[in-house]
């Protein structure tokens, strides 16, 4: 009874949802039984301890179906399990011997899915055959023949485009059928006595997968395509001919796949669907890649079967594939791992039948694999290159392959936390932040490693999309995009932009990514799904979290409470570069007003990723600004960010401010959006162009003149007119203006009445300074009295100081709400 119990116990962790429910609550009764025919009191309260921590277990487990179910998941896992056609219901239960048995009258089980083929395939295929037709030279079929092994398997594959698929149950043997058995969960019928699949009399097969948010039903049945030629078309064993079991497993992974005109994948993603086991992707290549440190954390979990390692190439040229022997993206099993003195060696087997031999370092033999036939030594045992496997050294690994790819045993890991959502992909203006990326706060509550996955379900229209790119795999995966796992510790909260992480994953191609983190207790991370290029307006995801102990797993929460956006471009009028360059006032600009003391945070976010973006938040009550001195800046983004950048500040004062929105380089086109966050009411206000709503008169060119530092031109009206008086400086068209190639000539305009002792000042640009003529001078606002012109003169004054350098002339325009009339400049 207790062993009962222990085997039900074992498949808690095997399973989610209702169904480890319902193990949990059938352990507990085996072992309150067990408690009741035990033969000493000892043993019988041991047993009644083991029922009593089953019974808390479960409630828990029922518990957290129950959140689930508050949630809206089951809506997420139904339309998951919709797929070419086909539907895959979550698991529930292990099927009963009565499946498999042909009923009174009834015929063998077909399955009427339809399974496509390439124009390769099809020009050998010759029909859909059972093992008793695909065997008919052979003796009689039985679990004997087409289930077990009688000799170590050599699985390869031929004409179908799965090396993944076949390097992932080339490597994965030992772990199927081996210590933990994982076969005898996955595949039914399956003999537990004799620890081996079984042939089903009906024809009908069953297998447990784990995809697109949960374990999941596939029903297959034993027809395979049998070929007209000598070339296959599903995975044989070269050692063992007849056996069946891993076509058939092949079969139900391809039905979830789409069928066997398969695009491709990789072994992390095909022993994720397989096994359940937790997948990781190493990029081999990659700067921050420890060689002696993977070796030893693969080497000890290998050791003990609680990994799974297969290896996947990049693009390889076809001189290259030529020299070296190395098929460019192809996937391979590594079959063993082995330490001798000093060197570390990995036996890696290509799993394609008439694939080449890598002649580097570390092989053995530079010949061409056989066609699949079994080809033996003298001994009587397979030859190294028929078998397409040679020892490799781990240096030699680290450089000629892209990815290796982890498989764990998720057993590893007594606690799982699952959490299923859909995400609408952000708008364009929004990707460059993470402002409506999906977020989570995940906190431990003890100390220990805290492994994340995230994984995107399979849906059709991706495989419409790789069905129809042509070309490599590459070519492939960079039509269905990227995406990337960001972790923060940010006390659980929502975060904006990227850059303060402690953890940033490589953007993968896969459907899925894993961030391993060593968390800290009771400490709240937020993690981020982050992606590039996914062509699809929405995805459905399940984000799975891996713990020792328990972990709280939500949705990340606002910091703060009220929010206000706006949305706004750059074009050719208004893209005013940063503000070194005189055209930096014309930059879209908005007011913010905030009603009470708060922190503030301002995102500024372009929808496209490359250019240089800023925001300053300025005094300057709303109105627009036309140049911004460090005194004016009450906070700033800082340096100048890709895509997008975020200003903050601890306390605002009630007020109203203006922002700024620039790009580094002036006329970068974009469009973007600005959002203000804070805990009290704010708001957001576009602010008129500066010249909006007025006339423009420019005035004639003023040429500068040797050694001549004060000009002036008369101005003049013909109605009272509310007016203002911008000027910048003139370079030659190959100059450049920079804040380090910024002239060092200094300019001041005045306003004036009258000459002489009787002169009276109206308005002074700077506030009476000199400013640099790298930004656009500006006078405040001032009236023109017609009458008051007449009688004493206006001027527009422009004195001087400084070295001029290139600069030649100043231009200078006059905005006002009507006609104004301008003289000539002289010198004054």
């Amino acid at each position: 009874m207790e062993k009962n119990a222990q085997a039900e116990e074992a498949l808690i962790a095997k399973a989610i949802g209702a169904a480890a429910l319902r193990h949990a609550i059938r352990a507990a009764e085996l072992y309150m039984q067990a408690a009741g025919t035990a033969s000493t009191k000892s043993e019988a309260t041991r047993l009644r301890h083991k029922c009593q921590s089953l019974i808390a277990l479960a409630e828990k487990l029922k518990a957290q179906n129950n959140a689930t179910l508050s949630s809206g998941y089951p809506d997420i896992l139904t339309k998951s399990s919709k797929l070419h056609g086909n539907v895959f219901p979550a698991w529930t239960s292990s099927p009963l011997d009565q499946e498999f048995q042909i009923p009174p009258g009834g015929n063998l089980f077909t399955d009427d899915a339809p399974f496509a083929l390439s124009p390769s395939q099809a020009e050998n295929f010759a029909s859909w055959s059972r093992p008793q037709e695909l065997f008919a030279e052979e003796t009689e079929i039985d679990d004997e023949s087409v289930m077990i092994a009688t000799r170590d398997c050599n699985f390869v594959q031929d004409i179908t485009t799965d090396c993944s698929v076949v390097a992932s149950l080339c490597a994965a043997l030992e772990v199927l059928v081996g210590k933990h058995a994982v076969l005898s969960s996955i595949f039914h019928p399956f003999d537990r006595i004799h620890g081996r699949p079984r042939v089903s009399r009906s024809g009908k097969y069953v297998m447990k997968m784990n995809f697109n948010g949960c374990s999941r039903r596939v029903v297959i049945d034993d027809r395979l395509p049998a070929s007209k030629t000598d070339r296959t078309l599903f995975v044989v064993d070269r050692r063992n001919p007849t056996l069946v079991w891993p076509a058939l497993l092949e079969k139900a992974y391809l039905k979830v796949r789409g069928g066997y005109d398969f695009p491709g994948s990789n072994s992390g993603t095909d022993l994720w669907v397989l096994t359940g086991w937790i997948p990781e992707q190493i990029f081999l290549q990659r700067e921050d890649f420890d060689l002696n440190e993977t070796w030893i954390r693969i080497k000890r979990a290998y050791d003990v079967q609680d990994v799974v390692i297969t290896l996947g190439t990049g693009r390889v040229s076809a001189e290259e594939e030529e020299v070296m022997g190395l098929v460019g993206e192809h996937d391979y099993a590594v079959l063993e791992l082995d330490t001798t003195g000093d060197t570390r060696r990995l036996l890696i087997k290509n799993p394609w039948c008439n694939g080449p031999i890598w002649t580097g370092a570390g092989w053995a033999t530079p010949q061409q694999s056989p066609a699949p036939s079994l080809s033996l030594a003298d001994d009587g045992h397979e030859s190294p290159a028929s078998a397409g496997t040679l020892w490799v050294a781990l240096e030699d690994v680290a450089q000629h392959f892209e990815s290796m790819y982890l498989n764990w045993n998720p057993s590893l890991f007594p606690n799982r936390t699952d959490l299923h959502f859909r995400w609408e992909k952000p708008a364009s203006h929004a990707a460059s932040s993470l402002i409506e990326n999906k977020q989570f706060s995940v906190t431990p509550a003890q100390a220990g490693p805290v492994w994340i996955l995230i994984s995107r379900h399979f849906v059709d229209a991706e495989l419409d999309i790789m069905r129809k790119q042509a070309g490599s795999m590459a070519a492939v995966s960079q039509q269905l995009g990227y995406m990337s796992i960001l972790v923060f510790k940010n006390k659980g909260k929502r975060v904006q932009v990227s850059g303060d992480e402690i953890y940033c994953g490589p953007y993968v191609d896969s459907p899925q990514t894993l961030a391993r983190l060593d968390a800290d207790a009771n400490t709240s991370y937020t993690v981020v799904l982050d992606q590039q290029e996914l062509p699809l307006p929405s995805y459905s995801f399940t984000l799975s979290v891996f713990s020792h102990n328990s972990v709280s797993l939500t949705e990340a929460n606002e910091e703060m409470s009220h929010f206000a956006e706006q949305g706004g471009s750059w074009t050719r009028r208004t893209a005013g570069g940063n503000s070194s360059c005189p055209t930096y006032f014309i930059n879209p600009q908005y007011k913010l007003t905030i009603d009470k003391a708060s922190p503030i945070s301002i995102l500024i976010a372009s929808d496209t990723r490359d250019i240089h973006v800023h925001v300053d938040l300025v005094w300057a009550f709303g109105r627009r600004a036309v140049s911004v001195r460090a005194k004016d800046v009450a906070t700033s983004s800082g340096e100048y960010r890709k895509g997008c950048a975020v200003a903050s500040l601890s306390i605002l004062q009630p007020g109203s401010y203006t922002l700024i929105c620039s790009t580094f380089e002036p006329g970068q086109i974009a469009n973007f959006a600005v959002r203000a966050s804070s805990t009290t009411s704010v708001s957001l206000e576009p602010v008129p162009a500066d010249a909006a709503g007025r006339l423009r008169k420019t005035l004639n060119l003023l040429k500068l003149a040797e050694h001549e530092e004060r000009y002036r031109v008369p101005i003049s009206a013909a109605w009272l007119t509310r007016s203002y008086v911008c000027a910048r400086h003139v370079l030659p068209k190959n100059a450049e203006y920079g804040s380090r190639s910024a002239p060092s000539l200094m300019i001041r305009l005045s306003i004036v009445h009258g000459w002489g002792s009787q002169q009276v000042l109206l308005a002074e640009s700077g506030e009476g300074e000199f400013q640099e003529t790298s930004t656009v001078i500006r006078t405040p606002e001032f009236d023109i009295e017609p009458s008051r012109v007449e009688r004493e003169g206006m001027w527009l004054i422009l004195e001087t100081i400084g070295m001029r350098h290139s600069i030649t002339a100043i231009e200078s325009d006059v905005f006002s709400d009507s006609s104004v009339e301008a003289g000539e400049w002289e010198i004054w």
